[in-house]
C-alpha cells in the first residue's frame, strides 16, 4: 500500500460533508456536533475563539477533513501542522512508518506535514472556507469564532525561502490564490445545496486565514537562531508570535526524577538534548526581549509548551532510533515548565499549552490562565475527535474574560497535585496486550474483545446489559452457560477479559468481575430453586477425582448434561486451593459454598475425605470415564544454599485453618513475585507478633508475575518490597541475598537481572517460599499415564484425554498452576469430549439492537470510574468502529450495507499515510489500513497496493482484488461471480455513499 495522501478537491470535500450530514447527521464520523450559539467568545490575536482549545499541530491538522472534523466536535483554536522547506516526497522518505503509537502515553517519529508546502496551504484554506460555510449552514457557532495559528520551522533560511514565504503570505491573505478562488467558485455555484448560506455571505468570507504563528525549532537550534526567527516573524511579517519550548529547559535530572517517580522509569533518554537545546539562562532574557518587541508593535508574544520530548526506541515501539513522547507522561514535565515560566515572568508571559492536556486537565489549565490549549494524544485514542465534544462541555461555563495573565500560584498547585493524581501515574506492571489472537475479517469485524479475551468466552456483554438493567437472575443464567463458579470467579478471577476491554483506552476497564459477582449475589436465591440436572444419559457414569475449581466445573457441566457424576475429594470440603489455601480476606467460605450449591443442584454426588489412588479401580466400580482434577499441590523450592524454608501452601493452609499454631517471629520474608506470594505476605502481615514482612524478588515490581491489583493490595497492607534481590541462604535470623541490577532491554523491552557481585542481609525469622508448585507426577506414573519432561500428564490438546482411554486430566494438574477460569476452560473441553453440550445456546449475538445507544457513549471519558453509576460498557458486541475513530485522516469509514446486521468498514486508500494508529487500537492482531477492504481512487494507487479492495472503472465496471486475484465485475449483477457480501458492500458505497468516491 502507498502511504501517499491525496488531498480532496474542495468540491469533493464539501460533497462528502454535506452528503454525510444529510445521511447520518455526522461530519467525517463526528456525530456529537458542538453548537455554540450564545455569542460568547474569548479575544485572541485581535480575533476571537468560542472555545479555548483545539487540535495541536500534528496529525489532526494535516488535512482539511481533519480540521473540519475537529471544528464540528467543538474546537475553535487550530494549530495547523508545521511546514518547512523540506516537504512532500522528500520528507515522507525520512519518516518511518508506522509513525504513531498511542496505546498509553504516545510516541511518534514524524514532525511536519508530509504534503508539499503548497498542498498544505491549500488544505488549510479549504478547511477555513469549509468551516465558515458549516458555521452558518449548521449553526455550529459564530463564523468568526475560530482561529487558525500557523506553525513553521526549522531555521530562518528555510522560513525565508520563496516556498515557505509564499505560504506565510498566503495564510495572511489568500484572496489572490488559486485555491481561494476554487473555494469561492464552488460555493457560489452550489448555493442550492445550502439553506442558510447565500451569495452575500459567501463573498464576505474573509481571506485572512491567519495572523499568528508558532515558531517550531528542532533540537539543538542555537538561541540566537531562535531569536532571529522570532524577530523576523514579528518585525518583517507582523505576526503574533509564539515560540515552542521544550521540557529540556528543566534539565535532565528534573526530567529523569519526575518520570521515575511516576512510574515511567522504563522511558529511556540521556542528557544530550538537555545540553544541546535552549538553556534557561538564554531563554528568559530572550523572551523578555521578544515581549518588548511585540509590545512595541501592538502584537502578542507567547510560548508554546511543549515542542517535543525526544526519547530512545528501546522496545521496538516504532521503526526508528528516536521518537517523541507525548500524552500523560509528558504532562508533568510540560506543566512544570509552564509553572516555572509563570513564576519567572510573574504571570505576564502568555502560554499556549499542549503536552498531555485532556479532559482531566483542560478546565484546571484554563482556570490557571493557561490557554489556548491544544491536544493530540487524547484524540488519537478511541472516541477520537468526539472527545472534543466532552471537553467543550467541560469549558462551557467559563467566564470568557480576556486573558489577564497566568496565575503562578495555581500553576504551581497543579504541579504539586500530580503525584497524588492516579491519572498521571503509570501502573506498576506493563499494560497487558489488548490484542486478540485473531486476524481482522473483511466483513463483520465488530467483536467484543472482553468475550474473546476470556478463556471460557463468557457472553460478557449480555450479562453486563442485564446487570445494568437490574435483571440479576437473567444475568446469572447467562453466566452459568459457560461459568459454573460465578461466586469464585466473581471474587478472585484474574479477569483477563478486563485486560481486553476497549474502555481501557478511555479511562479504566469496565469492572466486569465486580458485575459478575453482583449478578451472582443478586440472582442466586431466585435462580437456584429453578436449576435442574439434564435428562439422564444412559451409558455414561463419570468419576471426577479432585474437588477444586476444575473438578467442580467439570461436575457441574456433566450434571447439567444429564451425566451421572460423582466427585471424589480427599479433603473435608470442596474448593481445592481456593477453599483451603487462599486467605479468607481474599474470598469468603460462603462464596465457595454458593458455587457448591449450584453444583449440587445439577445432581452431582460428592464424596469427601476420599482419596483415590487407583484410577483403574474406578472403572471396576462402573464408571465409564474418569476426570482427574487433582491440582498442583507438590512443594516448590527457592533452592536456598543453606537454611530452612517454609512452603507457601503449607503456610497458607495453616494460616487459614489454625493461625494460632504459627509462630513466625518478628521478621518474615516471602520469596516470590506471583499472586500466591502476595497472599502469603498479606496473610503473614496479619499474624500476631509479626512486625515486618518483606517480599524478595530478583526483578523489579514491573516484572513480577503478580497482577497489578495484588501488588497494590500488598503495598496497602504494608508489605515491604525488596526488589532486585536473589536469595542465597538463611541463618541466625538473616536472609543473605545477591544484589541484582537490570541489564539492557531485549527486543521486547524486557530487562533481565544481572548479578552485581554484592550481597545484602534481610532480617528473616521465617522464610516462606512461593516460587511455584508442581503436579503430582508420581500419581500419574503409578496409574500408567504418560508424562512429559516436566512431569505433567500427556494429553490430547483438543479433548484433554490422557494416554489412557477415557481418562482425562484437567486444571493445575494438567498444565501447572493456573487461574480458576483456565481450570473451567479445561473442564469444559474434557466434558465436551465426554458429552457434548451447546454452550452457545441462546447466547445473544447482538445484545443491544439499539445501535445508537452504545454509539452515544463513544468519546466520553469517565473522570471518576469508581463512583460512576453506569457500567460504562461501550457495547462492542454491537458497535466497534474503533478504527474509524482513531484515524486522524478519517480514512476508515463505517457504512450500512442492506441485509447486513451492522455497519461495515471501508478503508479509503487516498486519505491514509500509514501512521499506524488504527493498528494500535484495533482489537484484532491486524492493521486495518492494510487488512480492511479498501476503496481506491486511482489505478496508480490500486497498483501500488496489496490491499484487498476495489477501484471504480468507467462503463459500470469495478476492479476488485480479492484473495490475491484481480478481476473486473459488474457488481450490479448478483450473478457476477464476486463473493456476495463484498459485492453488496461495494454496491452500498455506490448507492448510498457516493461521496466517498473521487
Amino acid at each position: 500500500m502507498s502511504d501517499i495522501m491525496r488531498p480532496m478537491p474542495f468540491a469533493h470535500l464539501m460533497n462528502w460533508i454535506l452528503g454525510e450530514y444529510r445521511t447520518t447527521q455526522s461530519i467525517f464520523g463526528v456525530s456529537k456536533l458542538t453548537h455554540r450559539g450564545d455569542g460568547k467568545a474569548l479575544p485572541i490575536f485581535d480575533e476571537k475563539i468560542e472555545t479555548p482549545f483545539g487540535p495541536a499541530a500534528g496529525p489532526h491538522t494535516q488535512l482539511a477533513q481533519n480540521i473540519v472534523a475537529a471544528y464540528a466536535a467543538g474546537s475553535r483554536f487550530f494549530e495547523v501542522k508545521t511546514v518547512q522547506i523540506m516537504d512532500g516526497e522528500e520528507l515522507s522518505k525520512c519518516v518511518s512508518k508506522p509513525c504513531i503509537t498511542a496505546a498509553d502515553e504516545c510516541y511518534n517519529c514524524e514532525w511536519s506535514t508530509e504534503l508539499t508546502v503548497p498542498q498544505a496551504f491549500a488544505e488549510y484554506v479549504k478547511a477555513w472556507f469549509a468551516c465558515k460555510l458549516l458555521a452558518r449552514e449548521l449553526e455550529l457557532g459564530d463564523p468568526d469564532g475560530f482561529v487558525f495559528n500557523m506553525s513553521v520551522g526549522y531555521d530562518l533560511k528555510g522560513i525565508q525561502s520563496p516556498k515557505v514565504d509564499a505560504y506565510i503570505e498566503g495564510m495572511k491573505d489568500a484572496s489572490n490564490t488559486e485555491v481561494w478562488q476554487a473555494c469561492m467558485d464552488w460555493a457560489l455555484a452550489n448555493l442550492d445545496k445550502f439553506e442558510k448560506v447565500d451569495e452575500a455571505y459567501v463573498k464576505a468570507i474573509t481571506p485572512h486565514v491567519s495572523n499568528s504563528i508558532t515558531e517550531s525549532t528542532l533540537h539543538g537550534c542555537p538561541p540566537d537562531e531562535i531569536e532571529r526567527i522570532a524577530t523576523y516573524l514579528i518585525t518583517e511579517k507582523s505576526l503574533n508570535t509564539y515560540v515552542k519550548c521544550n521540557p529540556t529547559l528543566l534539565g535532565y535530572e528534573f526530567a529523569r526524577k519526575t518520570l521515575d517517580g511516576l512510574g515511567y522509569d522504563y522511558i529511556a533518554f540521556d542528557d544530550h538534548h538537555f545540553l544541546e537545546d535552549l538553556q534557561w539562562e538564554d531563554a528568559v532574557p530572550m523572551f523578555h526581549r521578544l515581549m518588548k518587541l511585540t509590545g512595541e508593535r501592538g502584537l502578542e508574544f507567547g510560548v508554546k509548551i511543549t515542542n517535543t520530548f525526544p526519547v530512545d526506541v528501546k522496545a521496538g515501539e516504532l521503526p526508528s532510533q528516536e521518537m517523541y513522547m507525548s500524552g500523560r507522561s509528558l504532562y508533568p514535565l510540560s506543566l512544570a515548565l509552564a509553572a516555572r515560566l509563570a513564576r519567572e515572568f510573574k504571570g505576564k508571559l502568555r502560554i499556549s499549552y499542549s503536552g498531555g492536556a485532556d479532559i482531566h486537565s483542560v478546565r484546571k489549565l484554563y482556570d490557571a490562565g493557561i490557554w489556548p490549549i491544544t491536544m493530540a494524544t487524547t484524540i488519537l485514542k478511541p472516541g477520537g475527535y468526539q472527545r472534543f465534544h466532552q471537553i467543550a462541555g467541560a469549558l462551557a461555563d467559563i467566564d470568557y474574560t480576556p486573558w489577564i495573565g497566568v496565575d503562578p500560584a495555581r500553576a504551581a498547585a497543579l504541579v504539586e497535585s500530580i503525584p497524588a493524581d492516579g491519572h498521571y501515574r503509570k501502573p506498576m506492571k506493563p499494560i497487558p496486550s489488548r490484542k486478540l489472537e485473531q486476524k481482522v475479517p473483511l466483513i463483520d469485524c465488530f467483536t467484543a474483545p472482553c468475550r474473546d479475551g476470556c478463556p471460557i468466552h463468557q457472553d460478557i456483554p449480555a450479562y453486563l446489559m442485564r446487570v445494568n438493567a437490574g435483571k440479576y437472575e437473567e444475568a446469572l443464567e447467562v453466566i452459568l452457560r459457560r461459568n459454573p463458579l460465578p461466586f469464585i470467579t466473581g471474587t478472585i478471577c484474574s479477569h483477563r477479559c478486563q485486560d481486553k476491554c476497549m474502555r481501557n483506552a478511555y479511562d479504566e476497564s469496565v469492572y466486569i468481575r465486580q458485575q459478575k459477582l453482583k449478578a451472582a449475589e443478586g440472582g442466586f436465591d431466585q435462580l437456584l430453586p429453578k436449576l435442574r440436572p439434564g435428562s439422564p444419559l444412559p451409558g455414561r457414569k463419570v468419576a471426577v477425582v479432585g474437588g477444586g475449581p476444575a473438578g467442580m466445573a467439570a461436575a457441574f457441566f456433566l450434571g447439567r448434561a444429564g451425566v451421572d457424576v460423582t466427585v471424589f475429594e480427599r479433603k473435608d470440603a470442596l474448593g481445592g486451593i481456593v477453599r483451603h489455601v487462599i486467605p479468607e480476606f481474599r474470598i469468603s467460605g460462603q462464596a465457595i459454598d454458593n458455587d457448591e450449591k449450584l453444583l449440587k443442584a445439577m445432581g452431582v454426588r460428592v464424596n469427601l475425605n476420599t482419596e483415590v489412588k487407583d484410577v483403574h479401580n474406578l472403572f471396576t466400580l462402573g464408571y465409564s470415564h474418569v476426570i482427574l482434577a487433582t491440582g498442583a499441590w507438590q512443594k516448590g523450592s527457592a533452592g536456598l544454599e543453606y537454611g530452612q524454608e517454609t512452603n507457601v501452601i503449607e503456610f497458607l493452609e495453616a494460616a487459614k485453618k489454625a493461625p494460632d499454631t504459627l509462630h513466625l517471629g518478628r521478621h518474615v520474608v516471602v520469596i516470590g513475585g506471583g499472586n500466591t506470594a502476595m497472599d502469603a505476605a498479606r496473610a503473614a502481615k496479619r499474624l500476631p507478633g509479626v512486625e515486618t514482612v518483606s517480599l524478595v524478588y530478583r526483578r523489579t515490581k514491573r516484572y513480577m508475575p503478580a497482577d497489578q491489583e495484588e501488588l497494590e493490595l500488598a503495598l496497602a497492607d504494608g508489605v515491604e518490597f525488596r526488589e532486585l534481590l536473589a536469595p542465597v541462604g538463611v541463618r541466625d535470623g538473616v536472609l543473605t541475598c545477591k544484589v541484582m541490577e537490570l541489564g539492557a532491554p531485549d527486543a521486547s523491552g524486557r530487562r533481565s537481572p544481572v548479578d552485581t557481585g554484592r550481597t545484602v542481609d534481610v532480617p528473616a525469622d521465617t522464610v516462606i517460599t512461593a516460587v511455584g508448585e508442581h503436579v503430582d507426577t508420581k500419581f500419574y506414573t503409578e496409574n500408567g499415564l504418560a508424562v512429559d519432561n516436566r512431569g505433567r500428564a500427556v494429553v490430547n490438546p483438543d479433548t484433554l484425554e490422557s494416554s489412557i482411554r477415557h481418562v482425562f486430566v484437567v486444571g493445575d494438574g494438567q498444565k501447572g498452576p493456573g487461574t480458576v477460569v483456565e481450570a473451567i476452560a479445561g473442564a469444559t473441553k474434557a466434558v465436551q469430549a465426554i458429552r457434548a453440550f451447546d454452550a452457545e445456546a441462546d447466547v445473544d449475538k447482538n445484545v443491544n439492537p439499539d445501535y445508537q445507544k452504545p454509539l452515544a457513549k463513544r468519546g466520553d471519558v469517565c473522570t471518576d470510574c469508581a463512583s460512576c453509576g453506569d457500567i460504562r460498557c461501550l457495547g462492542c458486541a454491537t458497535v466497534c468502529e474503533t478504527c474509524t475513530e482513531v484515524c486522524p485522516n478519517r480514512a476508515n469509514v463505517a457504512v450500512w450495507v442492506p441485509g447486513m446486521r451492522q455497519r461495515q468498514i471501508i478503508h479509503v486508500d487516498g486519505m491514509c499515510n500509514e501512521c499506524g494508529n488504527c493498528a494500535t487500537f484495533c482489537p484484532y492482531d491486524s492493521r486495518p489500513y492494510q487488512h480492511k477492504f479498501t476503496l481506491f481512487w486511482s489505478q496508480e494507487d490500486f497498483g501500488n497496493s496489496e490491499n484487498e479492495g476495489f477501484l471504480p472503472l468507467e462503463g459500470g465496471k469495478t476492479r476488485v482484488r480479492l484473495g490475491g486475484s484481480v478481476a473486473d465485475y459488474d457488481v450490479s449483477d448478483p450473478a457476477c461471480g464476486l463473493y456476495d457480501p463484498i459485492r453488496r458492500l461495494i454496491c452500498a458505497v455506490y448507492d448510498n455513499y457516493s461521496y466517498l468516491l473521487a
